[in-house]
């Protein structure tokens, strides 16, 4: 990758443009062979959660596999989260179990995953409550070292300014359902008026996307794949993404992304398609 495919974090670390996503990544040989394809394809970034259930296979995986390819842990960003079950009083020894079972010193980047709590209503006021305490035990290891960055995922604009009001360390980044159906124009000013990255999962729509009669004519116009076109025209905005795959083929491709641009008008007619489409869940019901 280029100087040029790193976003820098409000923390001042640098993060690259493309991560690889481990998500549905369960089986060890799985993992080990995914990573070992994604560091030859030059990623440096890997995103896991609690709640995929690989941190363990992951961390492994890199241990193993970093001296192999001449690096070292400080030459890679690893970024995980808080599962929904340990919101609130449970947030800090949930965090502490992913450092661990990732048997890393640190995390570099640790996220609350869903602005809700499992098994509560959407609309329940504990909601909020629970996310404050959550925040408040990042902050606490944030300040400790544990955690090099902390942020969350799937939060709303509300959810946003909520947390910008009462925290003490501002959120480093916001990970969301992003691509052309999905611009989030709203969430991304509140990101950039606040200085925190805006993140971009489900790029390719969940695979649908690849499939979209505009996107497979624009792939065709510029000899690219279609899932290339999709990542480049979030990344050609400043925006990082999380492409996943366990086919070396595609993971290769996927970080191809440095060696071609689209047009204005390109990125202008792709972002037309957006008309407010989730392909994930939906967050905006969880008070």
């Amino acid at each position: 990758m280029s100087s040029t495919s790193s976003v820098v974090l409000n923390t001042g670390v640098s993060m690259p443009l493309v991560g690889f996503g481990t998500y549905n990544l369960c089986e060890s040989g799985e993992v080990y062979i995914a990573v070992d394809a994604a560091l030859q394809a030059g990623y440096r970034a890997f995103d896991t959660a609690a709640v995929y259930g690989n941190e363990a296979e992951l961390g492994r995986a890199l241990r193993e596999l970093l001296p192999k390819h001449g690096l070292s842990r400080e030459e890679i960003f690893i970024t995980s989260k808080l599962g929904p079950k340990d919101q609130g009083e449970r947030a800090m020894e949930a965090a502490l179990h992913s450092v661990s079972e990732l048997g890393m010193d640190y995390i570099d980047l640790y996220l609350i995953h869903w602005p809700g709590t499992r098994d509560l209503a959407v609309g329940d006021p504990c909601n909020q409550g629970n996310r404050a305490g959550s925040w408040v035990a990042l902050e606490e290891l944030h300040a400790q070292g544990k955690l090099r960055a902390i942020g969350v995922s799937n939060y709303t604009p509300a959810h946003m300014k909520t947390l910008l009001q009462s925290c003490k360390t501002p959120p480093a980044l916001l990970q969301t359902e992003f691509h052309p159906r999905l611009c989030q124009t709203e969430l991304r000013r509140v990101c950039e008026e606040q200085g925190v990255c805006f993140q971009a999962y489900s790029s390719l729509g969940k695979g649908e996307l690849v499939k979209h009669p505009v996107v497979m004519e624009v792939a065709k116009g510029c000899e690219r794949t279609p899932a290339q076109v999709l990542l480049r025209w979030a990344v050609q905005q400043g925006v990082p993404v999380l492409p996943k795959s366990s086919n070396p083929t595609r993971i290769q491709e996927n970080m191809a992304l440095f060696d071609f641009s689209l047009d204005a008008g390109t990125v202008e007619r792709l972002t037309a398609l957006d008309d407010g489409h989730k392909y994930c869940r939906d967050s905006s019901e969880v008070v």
